[in-house]
């Protein structure tokens, strides 16, 4: 490929509204363009490396068994209503009808063309398990898309799905697209971690993401100082704190005037956020509950509907709160009845609380859970923090920031009971069909490497997804020795099987062209001067390296070759 017949030009300055690295340099050195909110063009140099990326995604794939398809990107509603997720999904889902009059979907995901495809075509357990998996178009109408690549509402995924008999052969298959997944990663050059995580709106009864980190990452990752748990902030527990647990003391009413947030409390009685406790009120599904957590603990929203039963909650109103005998800014279990309390774990790691009095502005001291409050059960209903100890190990717990690139679920039987995907079993009985679904968004992976593999210069490609292995940098061309010179060279290297991006402008100058091959990120650079030339050789520098040097004319294709070799397994 010659750089003077790129369809794109490389910018000097960054995009006004570029926010990562990633947008902004992939802007810059050519490889996307936006076309409108959250939807962009790849060019040339973007889409080989996105074809790299899906080479290597289907490699994986068809090692464990898949079979690849292509599955349509226009759906009718009926499917969609039959999982119930046509009413579930909000405006993120497009939705339109053709010039009959019938309600379409364009897809966000695949699970309910698979399943009808698997209810018409499987029928019995002889015929599982099964994976198939697709590359393909989708469309999210994000309300605030973001970061380029990273947050899109059109993308192109490699989504697969697997079909069992049982749940024993999901969880045996599981591993295995987990390992694919962790394959898929390392042969890209990148430092992907696997953590617990939501299912969301996709179901299921597990999943797990694949992060990669970088500090422009929109996910909290929650990490084991020894690498032995990592979880989503939404999802990720501790283990129970030691603590030293005080004598317990009277119970005695104090007065808090004008004191309504824990901060205020604990600094007027001359205690820590920790030796308080919080209630918070929600109304779910028209049912008034008090959530009762330590008072230095946030509540994870996304753990609630695990435990109410339903994501159909929210805060409850003033006058809610006061309808059930419970005081706003004071309320706690004192004295409350006709109220569903849910008691977080951190209730347990302290004594003689300060607790609200349902009161008005009176708080209690000397609150001990068994004595004064008395709970059937405790729940994980809170955030971990920073310093927490590892469910794993009991290890410290830290932040990082990711970006995910990957996920997997193990669906169950969600969307096959629903849409009646059954199959007969050994015994004539019917079943349905138990399903795990896994997705790589393969445009969101182009950005994340740029995040986590780039420089104050540009972009830094690990090898296996370059988009050239060799940026041939021709000095001179204007002399017509040194451009049959440059010109021999690139045929050379063409013909012995090396992937070439020559810079063959003649206008530009030295310092444009150096400037630009470091912001494209080509991994290898090969410069052929003037200087080189009466030197006996050609410059080559590794994009990630400052330095160059000379190698023998005769010598390069060989060097090059134990060069790509090199990155190519690193």
């Amino acid at each position: 490929m010659r750089f003077s017949k790129l369809f794109a030009r490389t910018l000097r300055e960054a995009p006004a509204d570029a926010e990562l690295v990633s947008h902004n340099l992939l802007m810059r050195a050519g490889y996307v363009r936006p076309l409108a909110s959250g939807i962009f063009s790849q060019l040339t140099l973007g889409t080989r490396v996105v074809k790299k990326i899906e080479r290597i995604m289907r490699e994986e794939m068809d090692r464990i068994e898949g079979q690849e398809l292509i599955l349509p990107v226009v759906h009718p509603a009926e499917i969609w209503q039959e999982t119930g997720r046509w009413y579930a999904i909000g405006p993120e889902m497009l939705r339109f009808r053709d010039r009959a009059e019938r309600d379409m979907v364009f897809a966000m995901t695949h699970e309910e063309v698979v399943t009808d495809i698997a209810r018409k075509e499987i029928a019995s357990y002889r015929q599982l398990p099964q994976m198939v998996y697709q590359i393909q178009t989708k469309f999210r109408d994000e309300p605030r898309p973001r970061g380029g690549l990273i947050r899109v509402r059109e993308f192109t995924m490699k989504d697969a799905y697997s079909l069992h008999a049982t749940y024993d052969d999901l969880d045996a298959y599981y591993p295995r697209m987990s390992d694919a997944y962790v394959a898929i990663f390392k042969r890209a050059g990148l430092d992907a971690v696997r953590i617990e995580a939501d299912s969301g709106m996709m179901g299921g009864t597990g999943s797990h993401e694949f992060v990669l980190i970088a500090e422009s990452g929109e996910n909290t990752i929650v990490r084991c100082e020894h690498n032995d748990y990592a979880a989503n902030l939404e999802t990720a527990r501790c283990a129970t704190q030691a603590v030293v647990m005080p004598a317990p003391q009277p119970m005695i009413e104090v007065a808090t005037p004008h004191m309504q947030t824990i901060e205020d409390v604990a600094q007027f009685v001359g205690v820590s956020p920790a030796q308080t406790l919080k209630s918070m009120l929600y109304m779910v599904d028209e049912e008034l509950v008090m959530i009762v957590l330590r008072g230095d603990r946030m509540v994870n929203d996304f753990k609630l509907p695990r435990v109410f039963g339903t994501d159909k909650f929210r805060p409850a109103l003033p006058e809610e709160i006061r309808a059930s005998g419970a005081v706003e800014g004071y309320a706690s279990p004192l004295g409350l009845s006709g109220v569903t309390v849910y008691a977080d774990e951190s209730v347990l790691w302290g004594g003689n609380f300060v607790a609200g009095a349902n009161k008005e502005g009176y708080h209690v001291t000397n609150a001990n859970v068994g004595r004064d409050l008395k709970f059937e059960r405790f729940y994980d209903l809170s955030n971990v923090q920073e310093g927490d100890r590892c469910p794993v190990c009991n290890g410290s717990l830290g932040f990082a920031r990711g970006i995910e690139v990957g996920h997997i679920f193990k669906l169950g039987t969600k969307y096959t009971e629903s849409m009646h995907a059954y199959f007969l079993d050994k015994d004539g009985v019917e079943k349905p069909i138990i399903m795990g679904c896994y997705g790589i968004g393969s445009g969101r992976l182009m950005a994340a490497a740029v995040e986590q593999h780039h420089d104050d210069k540009g972009i830094i490609w690990p090898m296996p997804i370059a988009p050239f292995q060799v940026h041939l940098v021709g000095l001179g061309l204007n002399d017509a020795a040194m451009r049959e010179a440059a010109e021999a060279m690139y045929r050379d290297l063409q013909a012995g099987g090396f992937d070439v991006l020559f810079d063959d402008r003649e206008e530009a100058q030295a310092g444009v062209k150096f400037n630009d091959a470091d912001l494209v990120g080509i991994p290898i650079r090969l410069t052929l001067s003037p200087r080189s030339v009466k030197a006996g050789g050609a410059e080559v520098k590794l994009r990630k390296e400052t330095t160059a040097r000379v190698i023998p004319l005769a010598d390069v294709q060989k060097e090059l070759r134990a060069l790509v070799d090199v990155l190519m397994a690193v």
